[in-house]
């Protein structure tokens, strides 16, 4: 598949970097009017790179748009992404165009469908601040759990959990554990342990400090998350540090999810404070610095269920809820852009983070794969993935048993749905046509997982 990817800053160089990898897959072309980061991600991958402006259809030409299967626009410009995919559709006929836009003002009118495709031809319309807001929300939904993502129409979920010292399971092998519980579908596929992401064998045991990732059943969430020794927490109260459109979505989320919910923000610029109380019906604004004690006293900090600090400074995040866990809060979430800080989060008992370069990358790449690969989610730094997949009638795998698949040593299946159930798979489960599964692979075995369900191209 032939792809241009117009912006090479975090977004777009961390697509590129999962789409150049697929070797023989697909042909990557980037373009950006900054030539240090083209030549820095032409450089680190196997892509070809354009320096210019996106927009302009000469750029676009250069960059082989005439024949190409799909226009991602990521640069830092909603206007610059909409005229992209205008310009790929009307001059070079893209088949399909994916735009990330920020504005609220441009999202509403899209999502209202007042622009009609073939005024705006965007074919996906990815909102930076809409997915992360919805990753917080999935956070609140399993508060102990520091990554969640839903696949399989809801019925799964992707569920990161850090181990503590007395988590009742410890130094007990795998397979003994699914044997102690063989009523909870869940299936334990990724384990970090210092550095280093594996996938983990059966005789594997599970130590104090460990990260692991799980696939369960969603309405089996609450008790996976008690065997792995957390305590439910029912979030009632809380405090949200930064009023941006992050915080703002996240605010209008928790007031429609629940009427009984007790909702404060605090906005540093007094303007934008103004209009959020304006905006919301029943969240308390308070205008002040997130970091400033007496302030986060008198939201009453101590008393929070969870403390969300979402503005666009990572350290001001970090310290925000560092200083909010010091003072009593029970679950704290920072929004952290920057990769390289997420090493800090545990060690400064922080409960959870999102990063949005993940999220929003994440959420591109569900559009972009191949055959019947329905979902992607990236783990960590593009570490890892879990795809969701479904088997077609002529799927390498279609017919054949779990045991004899040709799956990669470094990857896994977690869950399996065949028709409306949702299972645990074992050795001698067959994989028959339709049946969708959910498969942890490390980041070097991602594009043979792939080729497992590839039958031609199958755009969205």
């Amino acid at each position: 598949m032939k792809i241009i990817i117009c912006g090479a800053g975090q977004v777009g160089g961390q697509i590129a970097r999962h789409l150049a990898r697929e070797e023989g897959s697909n042909s990557v072309t980037v373009i950006d009017n900054n030539p240090a980061l083209i030549r820095r991600i032409t450089d680190a991958y196997d892509v070809s790179g354009v320096t210019g402006f996106a927009s302009h259809p000469d750029i676009l030409e250069q960059a082989g748009a005439r024949d190409a299967d799909m226009v991602i626009a990521a640069t830092q410009s909603d206007e610059v992404n909409m005229v992209v995919c205008q310009v790929a559709h009307s001059i070079f006929s893209v088949p399909r165009k994916i735009a990330r836009l920020r504005a609220p003002a441009y999202l509403n009118a899209i999502y209202s469908d007042l622009y009609r495709r073939e005024h705006l031809p965007i074919d996906v319309v990815i909102s930076p601040e809409f997915a992360v807001a919805d990753a917080v929300m999935q956070r609140l939904a399993a508060p102990a759990a520091f990554d969640i993502e839903s696949f399989l129409d809801g019925k799964a979920q992707l569920v990161g959990i850090a181990l503590e010292a007395d988590c009742p399971v410890l130094d007990t092998p795998l397979r003994q554990l699914s044997e102690l519980f063989s009523t909870l579908r869940v299936v334990v596929v990724g384990v970090r342990r210092g550095e280093r992401l594996f996938v983990p064998e059966p005789i594997d045991q599970l130590f104090a400090e460990d990260q692991i990732y799980v696939v369960t059943a969603t309405e089996d969430v609450p008790r996976v998350m008690e065997v792995f020794g957390k305590s439910h927490l029912n979030v009632t109260r809380t405090l949200i540090v930064g009023a941006g459109n992050i915080g703002l979505h996240v605010a209008r989320s928790l007031e429609a999810r629940d009427r009984k919910a007790r909702l404060k923000i605090i906005e540093k610029d007094r303007k934008r404070a103004e209009l959020v109380a304006d905006a919301l019906k029943r969240t308390v604004v308070l205008n002040g610095d997130g970091l400033d004690l007496e302030l986060l006293e008198e939201a009453g900090v101590e008393s929070m269920d969870a403390v969300l600090a979402l503005t666009q400074d990572d350290k001001s995040n970090i310290l925000a809820c560092v200083r909010a866990k010091t003072e009593g809060a029970k679950l704290t979430v920072a929004l952290v852009n920057d990769s390289s800080l997420i090493g800090l989060i545990a060690p400064m008992g922080i409960d959870a983070y999102v990063n949005p370069r993940s999220t929003t990358v994440s959420s591109i790449l569900r559009y972009v794969r191949h055959g019947r690969i329905r979902a992607v989610y990236s783990i960590g730094d593009g570490e890892a993935e879990v795809i969701e997949a479904q088997v077609l009638g002529t799927s390498a795998i279609a017919g054949n048993t779990v045991r004899e698949t040709d799956l990669p040593e470094a990857a896994l299946i977690g869950l399996i749905q065949k028709g409306d159930k949702v299972i645990v798979p074992r050795g001698d489960t067959r994989l028959e046509e339709g049946d969708i599964l959910t498969i942890f692979a490390m980041r070097e075995t991602v594009a043979d997982v792939e080729r497992l369900f590839q039958v031609g191209i199958d755009f969205f």
